[in-house]
Protein backbone atom coordinates (compact mmCIF):
# COMPACT_ATOMS: atom_id res chain seq x y z
CA UNK A 1 0.00 0.00 0.00
CA UNK A 2 0.86 3.22 -0.79
CA UNK A 3 1.79 5.52 2.65
CA UNK A 4 2.41 8.85 1.38
CA UNK A 5 -1.79 9.24 1.37
CA UNK A 6 -2.05 8.95 5.06
CA UNK A 7 -1.33 11.36 7.85
CA UNK A 8 -0.70 10.46 11.86
CA UNK A 9 -3.74 12.00 13.73
CA UNK A 10 -3.80 12.47 17.22
CA UNK A 11 -6.43 9.85 17.98
CA UNK A 12 -4.11 6.98 16.55
CA UNK A 13 -5.91 6.78 13.65
CA UNK A 14 -4.60 7.72 10.28
CA UNK A 15 -6.81 10.24 7.66
CA UNK A 16 -6.57 10.25 3.66
CA UNK A 17 -5.37 13.52 1.81
CA UNK A 18 -5.01 11.88 -1.76
CA UNK A 19 -7.48 12.97 -4.54
CA UNK A 20 -10.62 11.86 -4.87
CA UNK A 21 -11.45 8.83 -7.19
CA UNK A 22 -14.04 9.02 -10.07
CA UNK A 23 -17.94 8.94 -8.40
CA UNK A 24 -19.89 5.84 -8.33
CA UNK A 25 -22.61 5.41 -10.60
CA UNK A 26 -25.66 5.56 -8.77
CA UNK A 27 -29.74 4.67 -9.83
CA UNK A 28 -31.93 6.30 -7.02
CA UNK A 29 -35.80 4.72 -7.41
CA UNK A 30 -38.38 7.15 -6.52
CA UNK A 31 -41.72 4.73 -6.14
CA UNK A 32 -43.95 7.75 -5.22
CA UNK A 33 -47.11 6.08 -7.33
CA UNK A 34 -45.69 2.38 -6.53
CA UNK A 35 -43.13 -0.25 -8.02
CA UNK A 36 -43.79 -3.32 -10.18
CA UNK A 37 -41.32 -5.58 -12.20
CA UNK A 38 -42.31 -4.00 -15.89
CA UNK A 39 -42.68 -0.45 -14.32
CA UNK A 40 -38.62 -0.65 -13.02
CA UNK A 41 -37.69 -2.24 -15.89
CA UNK A 42 -39.45 0.46 -17.96
CA UNK A 43 -37.99 3.59 -16.08
CA UNK A 44 -34.56 2.01 -16.97
CA UNK A 45 -35.54 1.66 -20.89
CA UNK A 46 -36.88 5.54 -20.40
CA UNK A 47 -33.73 6.19 -18.82
CA UNK A 48 -31.50 5.17 -21.45
CA UNK A 49 -31.29 1.26 -21.48
CA UNK A 50 -30.97 0.45 -25.17
CA UNK A 51 -33.39 -2.35 -25.54
CA UNK A 52 -31.55 -4.10 -28.34
CA UNK A 53 -28.84 -4.81 -26.02
CA UNK A 54 -31.14 -5.91 -23.38
CA UNK A 55 -32.93 -8.36 -25.65
CA UNK A 56 -29.29 -9.69 -26.93
CA UNK A 57 -28.84 -10.43 -22.84
CA UNK A 58 -32.02 -12.17 -22.33
CA UNK A 59 -31.81 -14.47 -24.87
CA UNK A 60 -29.12 -16.08 -23.05
CA UNK A 61 -31.68 -17.38 -20.55
CA UNK A 62 -33.07 -20.64 -22.11
CA UNK A 63 -36.59 -18.89 -22.41
CA UNK A 64 -38.42 -18.81 -25.87
CA UNK A 65 -41.68 -18.03 -27.24
CA UNK A 66 -42.25 -14.37 -26.11
CA UNK A 67 -40.76 -10.73 -27.87
CA UNK A 68 -39.95 -8.20 -25.85
CA UNK A 69 -41.50 -4.65 -26.66
CA UNK A 70 -41.41 -1.01 -25.81
CA UNK A 71 -43.71 2.26 -26.66
CA UNK A 72 -44.21 5.78 -24.89
CA UNK A 73 -47.37 6.28 -23.15
CA UNK A 74 -49.00 8.94 -20.93
CA UNK A 75 -50.30 8.30 -17.34
CA UNK A 76 -52.21 11.36 -15.82
CA UNK A 77 -50.54 13.84 -18.57
CA UNK A 78 -46.79 12.60 -17.65
CA UNK A 79 -45.07 10.56 -20.60
CA UNK A 80 -42.88 7.50 -19.81
CA UNK A 81 -42.20 4.21 -21.15
CA UNK A 82 -44.15 0.82 -21.08
CA UNK A 83 -42.59 -2.27 -21.81
CA UNK A 84 -44.78 -5.46 -22.66
CA UNK A 85 -43.82 -9.13 -22.80
CA UNK A 86 -45.57 -10.99 -25.23
CA UNK A 87 -46.19 -14.46 -25.25
CA UNK A 88 -46.01 -16.01 -28.90
CA UNK A 89 -47.81 -19.16 -26.91
CA UNK A 90 -50.02 -19.98 -24.25
CA UNK A 91 -48.34 -20.03 -21.22
CA UNK A 92 -48.72 -23.75 -20.49
CA UNK A 93 -47.12 -25.14 -23.54
CA UNK A 94 -43.94 -26.63 -23.67
CA UNK A 95 -41.29 -24.65 -26.20
CA UNK A 96 -39.55 -26.95 -29.05
CA UNK A 97 -36.01 -26.18 -28.79
CA UNK A 98 -34.69 -25.69 -25.27
CA UNK A 99 -34.20 -29.38 -23.45
CA UNK A 100 -34.19 -29.50 -19.76
CA UNK A 101 -31.16 -30.09 -18.17
CA UNK A 102 -32.64 -32.82 -16.34
CA UNK A 103 -35.17 -34.30 -18.67
CA UNK A 104 -33.96 -33.94 -21.89
CA UNK A 105 -37.50 -32.01 -22.60
CA UNK A 106 -38.49 -28.88 -22.88
CA UNK A 107 -38.50 -26.38 -20.47
CA UNK A 108 -42.13 -25.49 -19.17
CA UNK A 109 -42.82 -21.77 -18.64
CA UNK A 110 -45.62 -21.89 -15.69
CA UNK A 111 -46.08 -23.98 -12.22
CA UNK A 112 -42.56 -23.31 -12.10
CA UNK A 113 -41.21 -24.04 -8.36
CA UNK A 114 -38.42 -21.99 -6.76
CA UNK A 115 -35.80 -24.74 -7.75
CA UNK A 116 -36.89 -24.77 -11.72
CA UNK A 117 -36.78 -20.80 -11.53
CA UNK A 118 -33.02 -21.33 -10.37
CA UNK A 119 -32.24 -23.82 -12.82
CA UNK A 120 -33.20 -21.75 -15.79
CA UNK A 121 -31.18 -18.76 -14.35
CA UNK A 122 -28.05 -21.19 -13.55
CA UNK A 123 -28.06 -22.91 -16.90
CA UNK A 124 -28.44 -19.16 -18.66
CA UNK A 125 -25.56 -17.99 -20.11
CA UNK A 126 -25.56 -14.75 -18.17
CA UNK A 127 -22.72 -13.11 -16.13
CA UNK A 128 -22.09 -15.31 -12.53
CA UNK A 129 -22.77 -11.60 -11.28
CA UNK A 130 -25.97 -11.08 -12.47
CA UNK A 131 -27.36 -15.01 -12.13
CA UNK A 132 -26.68 -14.58 -8.14
CA UNK A 133 -28.86 -11.39 -8.21
CA UNK A 134 -31.57 -12.60 -9.90
CA UNK A 135 -31.70 -15.77 -7.70
CA UNK A 136 -31.65 -13.46 -4.48
CA UNK A 137 -34.85 -11.65 -5.69
CA UNK A 138 -36.41 -15.38 -6.60
CA UNK A 139 -35.30 -16.28 -3.36
CA UNK A 140 -36.74 -13.17 -1.14
CA UNK A 141 -40.13 -14.05 -3.34
CA UNK A 142 -39.75 -17.70 -2.14
CA UNK A 143 -39.24 -16.77 1.49
CA UNK A 144 -41.50 -14.43 1.87
CA UNK A 145 -44.34 -16.65 0.23
CA UNK A 146 -43.52 -19.10 2.44
CA UNK A 147 -43.95 -17.28 5.20
CA UNK A 148 -47.48 -16.37 4.51
CA UNK A 149 -48.53 -20.15 3.36
CA UNK A 150 -46.57 -21.72 6.25
CA UNK A 151 -44.24 -23.93 4.31
CA UNK A 152 -40.54 -24.44 2.75
CA UNK A 153 -39.48 -21.84 0.11
CA UNK A 154 -39.10 -25.01 -2.34
CA UNK A 155 -42.14 -26.01 -2.12
CA UNK A 156 -43.95 -22.74 -3.58
CA UNK A 157 -45.74 -22.68 -6.63
CA UNK A 158 -44.95 -19.64 -8.22
CA UNK A 159 -48.22 -18.22 -9.97
CA UNK A 160 -47.65 -14.54 -11.25
CA UNK A 161 -43.98 -14.45 -10.36
CA UNK A 162 -43.32 -18.08 -12.10
CA UNK A 163 -44.67 -16.51 -15.36
CA UNK A 164 -41.98 -15.55 -18.11
CA UNK A 165 -43.06 -11.87 -18.08
CA UNK A 166 -42.00 -11.57 -14.27
CA UNK A 167 -38.71 -14.00 -15.09
CA UNK A 168 -37.96 -11.01 -17.66
CA UNK A 169 -38.49 -8.58 -15.74
CA UNK A 170 -36.25 -9.78 -13.19
CA UNK A 171 -33.45 -11.09 -15.34
CA UNK A 172 -33.72 -7.54 -17.12
CA UNK A 173 -33.50 -5.15 -14.22
CA UNK A 174 -30.59 -6.92 -13.46
CA UNK A 175 -29.22 -7.35 -16.28
CA UNK A 176 -30.05 -3.62 -17.28
CA UNK A 177 -28.48 -2.04 -14.19
CA UNK A 178 -25.22 -3.65 -15.22
CA UNK A 179 -25.97 -2.17 -18.86
CA UNK A 180 -26.51 1.23 -17.44
CA UNK A 181 -22.66 0.88 -15.42
CA UNK A 182 -24.76 1.01 -12.43
CA UNK A 183 -22.78 0.25 -9.06
CA UNK A 184 -24.96 1.31 -6.25
CA UNK A 185 -29.05 1.34 -6.02
CA UNK A 186 -30.89 3.97 -3.81
CA UNK A 187 -34.44 4.01 -3.52
CA UNK A 188 -37.28 5.81 -1.92
CA UNK A 189 -40.10 4.74 0.75
CA UNK A 190 -42.61 1.96 -0.81
CA UNK A 191 -46.30 3.39 -1.43
CA UNK A 192 -48.62 0.39 -1.27
CA UNK A 193 -52.51 1.81 -2.28
CA UNK A 194 -55.63 0.42 -0.34
CA UNK A 195 -58.71 -2.01 -0.92
CA UNK A 196 -58.20 -5.78 -2.43
CA UNK A 197 -56.90 -7.62 -5.18
CA UNK A 198 -57.32 -10.22 -7.32
CA UNK A 199 -54.70 -13.24 -7.59
CA UNK A 200 -53.71 -17.18 -8.40
CA UNK A 201 -55.14 -17.45 -4.42
CA UNK A 202 -58.32 -14.91 -4.59
CA UNK A 203 -59.38 -12.14 -3.40
CA UNK A 204 -56.46 -10.88 -1.27
CA UNK A 205 -56.01 -7.44 0.72
CA UNK A 206 -53.74 -4.68 -0.42
CA UNK A 207 -50.85 -4.83 0.08
CA UNK A 208 -50.81 -8.38 -0.84
CA UNK A 209 -49.59 -10.35 1.75
CA UNK A 210 -46.30 -11.03 0.58
CA UNK A 211 -45.72 -7.83 -0.51
CA UNK A 212 -46.63 -7.06 3.31
CA UNK A 213 -43.82 -9.47 3.95
CA UNK A 214 -41.25 -8.20 1.77
CA UNK A 215 -41.53 -4.60 3.23
CA UNK A 216 -40.81 -5.76 6.88
CA UNK A 217 -37.58 -3.80 7.62
CA UNK A 218 -38.04 -1.04 5.10
CA UNK A 219 -39.62 2.20 4.66
CA UNK A 220 -43.37 2.10 3.03
CA UNK A 221 -46.34 4.86 3.20
CA UNK A 222 -49.84 3.53 2.29
CA UNK A 223 -51.99 5.83 0.35
CA UNK A 224 -55.75 6.28 -0.38
CA UNK A 225 -55.40 4.98 -4.16
CA UNK A 226 -57.50 1.92 -4.87
CA UNK A 227 -55.56 -0.63 -6.00
CA UNK A 228 -52.39 -2.73 -5.75
CA UNK A 229 -49.34 0.41 -6.26
CA UNK A 230 -46.78 -1.61 -5.01
CA UNK A 231 -46.51 -5.56 -6.71
CA UNK A 232 -44.66 -8.91 -5.12
CA UNK A 233 -41.76 -8.58 -7.90
CA UNK A 234 -41.44 -4.40 -7.36
CA UNK A 235 -40.82 -5.14 -3.70
CA UNK A 236 -38.36 -8.07 -4.07
CA UNK A 237 -36.04 -6.24 -6.70
CA UNK A 238 -36.10 -2.80 -4.61
CA UNK A 239 -35.95 -4.71 -1.35
CA UNK A 240 -32.84 -7.19 -2.78
CA UNK A 241 -31.03 -4.59 -5.11
CA UNK A 242 -31.39 -1.49 -3.39
CA UNK A 243 -28.13 -0.62 -0.95
CA UNK A 244 -30.06 2.10 1.01
CA UNK A 245 -33.64 3.31 1.41
CA UNK A 246 -34.78 6.87 1.63
CA UNK A 247 -34.68 10.41 0.41
CA UNK A 248 -32.45 11.26 -2.55
CA UNK A 249 -28.93 10.73 -1.77
CA UNK A 250 -26.38 13.24 -2.58
CA UNK A 251 -25.73 12.78 -6.68
CA UNK A 252 -24.99 14.76 -9.56
CA UNK A 253 -28.33 13.32 -11.97
CA UNK A 254 -27.54 12.54 -15.83
CA UNK A 255 -30.48 10.90 -16.77
CA UNK A 256 -34.28 10.47 -15.30
CA UNK A 257 -36.52 7.66 -16.24
CA UNK A 258 -40.27 6.85 -16.33
CA UNK A 259 -41.51 3.49 -16.13
CA UNK A 260 -45.08 2.79 -16.60
CA UNK A 261 -47.65 0.13 -15.36
CA UNK A 262 -50.64 -1.05 -17.11
CA UNK A 263 -53.39 1.13 -15.08
CA UNK A 264 -53.82 4.63 -15.82
CA UNK A 265 -55.04 6.14 -12.80
CA UNK A 266 -56.56 9.95 -12.35
CA UNK A 267 -55.28 10.17 -8.68
CA UNK A 268 -51.88 9.80 -9.37
CA UNK A 269 -49.73 9.32 -12.45
CA UNK A 270 -49.23 5.48 -12.44
CA UNK A 271 -45.41 5.64 -12.59
CA UNK A 272 -41.78 4.98 -11.16
CA UNK A 273 -39.01 7.21 -11.74
CA UNK A 274 -35.26 6.62 -11.69
CA UNK A 275 -32.52 9.13 -11.75
CA UNK A 276 -28.96 7.91 -12.93
CA UNK A 277 -25.95 10.00 -12.03
CA UNK A 278 -22.68 10.20 -10.21
CA UNK A 279 -23.08 9.63 -6.63
CA UNK A 280 -21.30 12.93 -4.54
CA UNK A 281 -18.53 12.28 -1.82
CA UNK A 282 -20.71 10.04 0.88
CA UNK A 283 -20.56 6.82 -0.23
CA UNK A 284 -23.14 5.53 1.92
CA UNK A 285 -26.24 6.95 3.07
CA UNK A 286 -29.74 5.28 4.53
CA UNK A 287 -32.63 6.01 7.22
CA UNK A 288 -32.72 5.24 11.03
CA UNK A 289 -35.13 5.72 13.29
CA UNK A 290 -34.08 7.72 16.54
CA UNK A 291 -36.08 6.55 20.11
CA UNK A 292 -36.23 8.73 22.92
CA UNK A 293 -37.13 8.51 26.79
CA UNK A 294 -36.72 10.96 29.67
CA UNK A 295 -36.43 8.87 32.96
CA UNK A 296 -35.97 10.23 36.23
CA UNK A 297 -37.40 7.64 38.65
CA UNK A 298 -34.94 4.17 37.29
CA UNK A 299 -32.21 2.86 39.41
CA UNK A 300 -28.88 3.05 37.51
CA UNK A 301 -28.34 -0.72 37.70
CA UNK A 302 -31.75 -1.14 35.99
CA UNK A 303 -30.22 1.82 33.28
CA UNK A 304 -26.63 -0.72 33.17
CA UNK A 305 -28.48 -3.81 32.34
CA UNK A 306 -31.24 -2.15 29.32
CA UNK A 307 -28.27 -1.11 27.66
CA UNK A 308 -26.56 -4.72 27.16
CA UNK A 309 -30.72 -5.37 26.04
CA UNK A 310 -30.54 -2.75 23.34
CA UNK A 311 -27.75 -3.81 22.11
CA UNK A 312 -28.66 -7.18 22.21
CA UNK A 313 -32.13 -6.17 20.63
CA UNK A 314 -30.22 -4.77 17.38
CA UNK A 315 -29.83 -0.99 18.26
CA UNK A 316 -27.22 0.68 16.56
CA UNK A 317 -26.26 2.62 19.25
CA UNK A 318 -27.28 3.99 22.56
CA UNK A 319 -26.52 6.90 25.22
CA UNK A 320 -27.44 8.29 27.90
CA UNK A 321 -27.24 12.00 29.07
CA UNK A 322 -27.88 13.95 32.08
CA UNK A 323 -30.74 15.87 32.48
CA UNK A 324 -33.08 18.16 34.69
CA UNK A 325 -36.62 17.54 34.35
CA UNK A 326 -39.44 18.76 35.80
CA UNK A 327 -39.67 20.04 39.67
CA UNK A 328 -36.11 20.27 39.26
CA UNK A 329 -35.47 16.56 39.11
CA UNK A 330 -32.57 15.30 37.85
CA UNK A 331 -32.93 12.14 35.44
CA UNK A 332 -31.04 10.85 32.58
CA UNK A 333 -31.96 11.25 28.64
CA UNK A 334 -32.22 7.85 27.00
CA UNK A 335 -31.38 7.67 23.27
CA UNK A 336 -31.57 5.00 20.70
CA UNK A 337 -30.48 4.85 16.87
CA UNK A 338 -31.99 1.91 15.19
CA UNK A 339 -32.95 0.08 11.82
CA UNK A 340 -36.66 0.64 10.92
CA UNK A 341 -36.74 -3.24 11.22
CA UNK A 342 -35.50 -3.70 14.68
CA UNK A 343 -37.59 -0.91 16.12
CA UNK A 344 -40.62 -2.89 17.38
CA UNK A 345 -38.78 -4.85 19.22
CA UNK A 346 -36.71 -2.10 20.63
CA UNK A 347 -39.78 -0.21 21.81
CA UNK A 348 -41.08 -3.31 23.19
CA UNK A 349 -38.05 -3.85 25.34
CA UNK A 350 -37.83 -0.07 26.56
CA UNK A 351 -41.13 -0.49 28.01
CA UNK A 352 -40.70 -3.72 29.72
CA UNK A 353 -37.65 -2.15 31.19
CA UNK A 354 -38.13 1.11 32.46
CA UNK A 355 -40.65 3.63 33.78
CA UNK A 356 -41.47 5.65 31.00
CA UNK A 357 -45.15 5.98 29.80
CA UNK A 358 -44.03 7.20 26.36
CA UNK A 359 -41.54 7.53 23.77
CA UNK A 360 -40.40 10.33 21.15
CA UNK A 361 -39.63 8.71 17.32
CA UNK A 362 -37.89 10.17 14.71
CA UNK A 363 -36.34 9.51 11.41
CA UNK A 364 -33.03 10.57 10.27
CA UNK A 365 -30.78 9.90 7.32
CA UNK A 366 -27.17 9.20 7.76
CA UNK A 367 -24.00 9.77 5.77
CA UNK A 368 -21.95 6.94 6.17
CA UNK A 369 -18.41 6.06 5.23
CA UNK A 370 -18.52 2.20 3.36
CA UNK A 371 -16.79 0.02 5.93
CA UNK A 372 -14.64 -2.40 6.04
CA UNK A 373 -12.19 -5.52 8.19
CA UNK A 374 -8.70 -5.96 7.30
CA UNK A 375 -6.39 -8.30 9.48
CA UNK A 376 -3.05 -7.35 9.71
CA UNK A 377 -0.65 -9.41 11.80
CA UNK A 378 1.66 -7.54 14.18
CA UNK A 379 5.01 -8.81 16.01
CA UNK A 380 2.08 -8.75 19.03
CA UNK A 381 -0.65 -10.83 17.51
CA UNK A 382 -3.13 -10.58 14.76
CA UNK A 383 -5.18 -7.04 15.09
CA UNK A 384 -8.57 -6.36 12.89
CA UNK A 385 -8.66 -2.94 11.53
CA UNK A 386 -11.52 -0.79 10.20
CA UNK A 387 -11.15 0.87 6.56
CA UNK A 388 -13.76 3.52 6.16
CA UNK A 389 -13.87 4.65 2.10
CA UNK A 390 -15.71 7.11 0.52
CA UNK A 391 -16.33 5.91 -3.20
CA UNK A 392 -12.82 4.27 -3.97
CA UNK A 393 -10.78 6.57 -1.70
CA UNK A 394 -9.71 5.33 1.13
CA UNK A 395 -10.47 7.70 4.31
CA UNK A 396 -10.20 6.21 7.66
CA UNK A 397 -8.09 3.22 9.22
CA UNK A 398 -8.23 2.25 12.95
CA UNK A 399 -7.39 -0.42 14.99
CA UNK A 400 -10.60 -2.54 16.37
CA UNK A 401 -10.22 -1.69 20.14
CA UNK A 402 -11.53 -4.81 21.54
CA UNK A 403 -8.33 -6.66 19.84
CA UNK A 404 -5.59 -4.03 21.19
CA UNK A 405 -7.10 -4.76 24.59
CA UNK A 406 -7.45 -8.26 24.72
CA UNK A 407 -3.75 -8.36 23.05
CA UNK A 408 -1.87 -5.76 26.00
CA UNK A 409 -3.59 -7.39 28.65
CA UNK A 410 -2.55 -10.94 27.19
CA UNK A 411 1.07 -9.69 26.51
CA UNK A 412 1.61 -7.18 29.60
CA UNK A 413 2.23 -4.23 27.18
CA UNK A 414 0.79 -1.19 27.10
CA UNK A 415 -2.74 -0.36 24.59
CA UNK A 416 -1.54 2.13 22.74
CA UNK A 417 1.81 0.05 21.41
CA UNK A 418 -0.89 -2.60 20.39
CA UNK A 419 -2.21 0.27 18.70
CA UNK A 420 0.65 2.32 16.66
CA UNK A 421 1.70 -1.80 15.58
CA UNK A 422 -1.29 -2.35 14.06
CA UNK A 423 -1.35 0.94 12.20
CA UNK A 424 2.21 0.23 11.44
CA UNK A 425 1.34 -2.68 9.70
CA UNK A 426 -1.53 -1.36 7.85
CA UNK A 427 0.09 0.65 6.22
CA UNK A 428 3.15 -1.81 5.15
CA UNK A 429 -0.29 -3.33 3.49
Amino acid sequence: MDRSHLSHRSDGSYRSHVPRDPPLKLAYFDPFSGASGDMILGALVDAGLPLAALRRELEKLPLEGYSLSARKVERAGLAGTKVNVKLRAHEHEEHPHRPSASSGRPEPVEGRRLPDILRILRRSGLPKGDQEKAVAVFRRLAEAEARVHRCAPEDIHFHEVGAVDAIVDIVGTVVGLRLLGIERVACGPLRTGTGTVECAHGRLPVPAPATAQLLKGFPSMGTEIEGELTTPTGAALLTTLADSFGPPPPMTVAAVGYGAGSADREALPNLLRVFIGEAAAADEADAVVVLEANLDDLSPQVLGYLMERLFEAGALDAFLAPIYMKKNRPGVLLTVIAEPGTVPAIEELIFAETTTFGLRRTTATRRKLAREWVEVATRYGKVRVKVGRMGRRLVQAAPEYEDCRAIAARRGVPLREVQQAALDAFRRR
